[in-house]
């Protein structure tokens, strides 16, 4: 199961640096999870300031 940023993203780029498969990029506003690339590891979750990434 992918993980998946919600609206609480403050765009500072911490979890983008910490993908080991470079799933994520800046969106819109928010930075986005590819879902069909992310590999479910967390390490964007760990990182992030405001707990924006999220398992679905």
């Amino acid at each position: 199961m992918a993980y998946k940023i919600s609206d609480e993203c403050i765009s500072c780029g911490a979890c983008e640096a910490e993908c080991p498969v470079s799933a994520i990029s800046a969106g819109d506003g928010k930075y986005c999870i590819d879902a069909d690339t992310c590999i479910d590891c967390g390490s964007c979750a760990s990182v992030c300031p405001v707990g924006a990434p999220q398992a679905e």
